[in-house]
């Protein structure tokens, strides 16, 4: 089993966008790391404390396939000067693939908390 992370911003606290940001992130993790969704064992998602309109989780539900994932959404500590609108996860996934290999997404934004392990 491998963690695979990802993170994507939004521009406004609007359901439509985080639904659209959220599904976006995973699509793109998904396909980078040529995954299928029932080698998914579960999905944790974060979001700052200035989105509230919907659970990330819920966005995630909507996609084909991801009927059977476990999901959970949480809440990100606060931290002073930190990234604003931002959602994260963490994939938990069965795959041969090794550490190195994995692919890790942060879009937007999102690409300053790992500029070192971003590739889009």
């Amino acid at each position: 089993m491998r963690g695979i992370r990802g993170a994507i911003t939004v521009e406004k606290n609007e359901k439509t966008i985080v639904n659209e940001a959220v599904q976006e992130l995973l699509q793109k993790i998904i396909l980078a790391n040529d995954i299928n969704t029932e080698d998914i064992g579960a999905a944790i998602f974060s979001a700052t404390t200035d989105i509230d309109v919907t659970f990330p989780a819920a966005a995630a539900r909507k996609l084909a396939g991801w009927d059977m994932v476990p999901l959970f959404d949480a809440q990100q500590m606060a931290v002073d000067n930190s990234i604003e609108k931002c959602i994260r996860v963490l994939l938990l996934v069965d795959t041969d693939k090794k550490q190195n290999e994995i692919q890790h997404i942060y879009l937007r934004r999102a690409q300053n908390l790992r500029p070192d392990i971003s590739k889009i």
